[in-house]
């Protein structure tokens, strides 16, 4: 058998929109068995909410509950940031009136994140955690949680294999990763239902020609991405040699190593 990546944004949406897959994920990664009337991908809230468009790429809910899956290829400094955003719109766009401040229906937003996470540009540190999980939920003095709001916004990221992750997440966090690294001989749980069905439907004789496309445009829609993310750390090194600063300030400032800069300098030198 060999998988399609799942980093590719097709292929992650035609693997997790199957009802069987979706209900496995939501349940190993949350604890929740969730019954979807549909599963929407570009789900965008109409009448929008603020300035920004939010479209979500997988969404679905059931009566009390609302699911977004989002995938992230490339990792920006704003990730986290973009993420907590997509987490409350989902919760602030139930209420809709000065009336009724109830929320319905609990929001679980799962991201996964397919590239190594960078240092973060606020507090200067490199995190290396496959499962990141954050609650809305208030705490006492001693520091006691009380379960009134139970929203939950989950970052995962395989990887940074951890040996203490519970199987619920390695089996998915071995999917993902498996299907970019090792895709012809992938080492995943088939035991879980939910893995082989997943692995099952973005095996290569699965994919259609017309998926294949799609998905090569993707690829190609990312190269720019990269390009253009390039070419505007090269800008701001750029100006900041110019003006004087040392390697290790331009490093933090672009994320770029003292090797690249230095190499940047000399550059800049011989024009």
């Amino acid at each position: 058998m060999i998988l399609a990546r799942l980093d590719n944004e097709v292929f992650f949406k035609k693997a997790f929109t199957d009802k069987v897959v979706f209900k496995a994920f939501v349940k190993d990664i949350v604890g929740i068995d969730i019954e979807p009337e549909t599963i929407e991908t570009e789900k965008a809230f109409q009448p929008k909410m603020g300035n920004i468009a939010f479209k979500y790429d997988i969404f679905a809910e059931d009566i009390i509950r609302r699911i977004v899956i989002e995938i992230q290829k490339v990792e920006y400094d704003h990730n986290f940031d973009r993420f907590l955003h997509y987490h409350l719109q989902a919760i602030t766009q139930q209420q809709r009136t000065s009336d009724d401040y109830t929320v319905e229906k609990t929001v679980y937003t799962i991201v996964v994140m397919t590239a190594p996470y960078k240092v973060h540009s606020k507090t200067k540190e490199l995190y290396k955690d496959e499962v990141l999980i954050s609650h809305l939920n208030p705490k006492n003095l001693l520091g006691v949680e009380r379960k009134i709001f139970n929203h939950e916004l989950i970052y995962l990221n395989p990887n940074y294999k951890g040996k203490d992750t519970p199987q619920n997440y390695r089996d998915w966090l071995d999917l993902i990763y498996e299907s970019i690294h090792n895709p012809e001989n992938p080492q995943i749980n088939f035991n879980n239902d939910g893995i082989k069905r997943a692995s099952e439907v973005v095996g290569y004789e699965n994919i259609s020609p017309e998926e294949w496309e799609q998905a090569k445009i993707e690829v190609c829609k990312r190269q720019v991405i990269t390009l253009e993310r390039e070419e505007e750390r090269n800008e701001i090194a750029k100006k900041a040699i110019l003006r004087g600063f040392d390697n290790e300030i331009i490093s933090e400032l672009t994320n770029l190593t003292i090797e690249q800069i230095q190499q940047l300098r000399e550059y800049f030198s011989n024009k």
